[in-house]
């Protein structure tokens, strides 16, 4: 732990990093004193990060770090183009599926393609999910390595004045999108589709046929949906009517492979994860920690039950008002300070934490440790033999 960073922001944003603990109750300590307004947690490093000072100028000794979970960092913010329920900082549960479908497409890649075991989803307290990987041969990836890793979860690419940000090649998709599609096609029709009301007006759906490379389908649609005829279709059916339409035009026989490709290319647009790649693809980056509360929303960052995150409300996650509170009525029932989070709404999150997550990386790490002092014995032993 001592050569963990920690990094606090304090009030008026002032911001302390390379702080570091030898213990929980120096930590403890210097958060009461400190009275930080948000925690990140870095990198673990060679040398203690408070001391990195030590080891500048004339030591031999470069201060760098030496191990760091494999992070990730999904911002609702970065689907604003999509998003017509809110922007910027507001969500919803109009919205929230966006991030949904991140948890599962990211979880299902790391997990399958990669082999990691030990990941942890959490609520970022205000708009977006932060995944942390901890595997061992995650925390011990190179720069190279997280980057290389990161490019093979990017498919959504440009900026504002990029009109098409997913082009897909090839005949066929690769398998990781082929099992993806599935995923975001489902999630497309049933949520993003009728939730931001993709397809009701001239504005919106503009922006979806512009991803179609074919002029004659964009005017058929552009037609048959400006006819004054469509007014009678329910406000909430317009959307589902209309790419029903679409889908038909860009399926037929008689439209050339790349156009009938653009239809993956419309859902994927709409949904596939936006990572924050430099996020990723350094060892030296922060990432907000898990439990501390989010200094604008008050929200606590909870973990994220990745085979359940379509349950997972983040208008309703406790804050720490309502935690002060839960304490307090508990203290004053008991006749004393209440202490037990478990009789307060963090007590569900607290146990997914330790039952999902916690608990099997340490059977996980003590594992490791056990076979490397299996390894070291066997060489001793080797060595003893050699010599008689």
């Amino acid at each position: 732990m001592g050569r963990r960073e920690f990094s606090f922001t304090l009030e008026h944003d002032i911001y302390i990093r390379y702080l570091s603990f030898h213990d929980v109750s120096e930590m403890e300590a210097t958060i009461k004193s400190k009275c930080p307004h948000k925690i990140d947690i870095g990198a673990l490093y060679n040398v203690e990060p408070a001391k990195r000072t030590a080891y500048a100028g004339g030591s031999d000794r470069v201060f760098a770090p030496v191990e760091r979970e494999l992070v990730f960092d999904i911002d609702m913010t970065d689907y604003d183009d999509i998003r017509t329920c809110c922007s910027g900082a507001d969500i919803c549960l109009k919205c929230w599926p966006l991030m949904n479908i991140a948890i599962k497409i990211l979880d299902t890649v790391l997990r399958e393609d990669f082999g990691f075991e030990h990941l942890l989803w959490v609520y970022s307290g205000r708009r977006g999910v932060h995944c942390w990987v901890c595997d061992a041969r995650a925390r011990r990836l190179s720069n190279e390595a997280r980057s290389a890793i990161t490019r093979y979860l990017t498919l959504y690419k440009g900026n504002e004045n990029t009109t098409k940000k997913v082009s897909l090649t090839g005949p066929a998709l690769h398998p990781a999108l082929s099992r993806a599609y599935e995923i975001c096609r489902t999630y497309f029709e049933e949520h993003i589709l009728p939730n931001q009301e993709l397809l009701n007006s001239e504005g919106h759906f503009e922006k979806v046929l512009e991803l179609v490379p074919d002029e004659s389908v964009r005017a058929q649609m552009r037609d048959r949906w400006q006819d004054n005829r469509r007014a009678s279709v329910a406000k909430d059916g317009i959307s589902a009517s209309r790419w029903k339409q679409l889908k038909q035009a860009l399926e037929s026989k008689k439209v050339t492979p790349s156009v009938r490709r653009s239809l993956e290319e419309i859902i994927f647009s709409y949904t596939y994860p936006r990572i924050d790649i430099e996020v990723s693809k350094h060892m030296n980056h922060l990432l907000k920690a898990p439990f501390c509360i989010h200094p604008k929303t008050g929200r606590v960052c909870v973990p994220i039950d990745p085979q359940d995150c379509d349950n997972f409300d983040p208008t309703n996650v406790p804050t720490l008002a309502q935690l002060l509170n839960e304490l307090n009525a508990e203290g004053v029932k008991g006749g004393s300070e209440c202490r037990d989070l478990d009789k307060t709404s963090l007590g569900a999150p607290v146990r997914l934490f330790q039952t999902k997550f916690l608990e099997p990386l340490q059977r996980a790490n003590k594992a490791e440790i056990t076979a490397l002092h299996q390894e070291k014995l066997q060489e001793v032993s080797a060595k003893t033999s050699l010599s008689w």
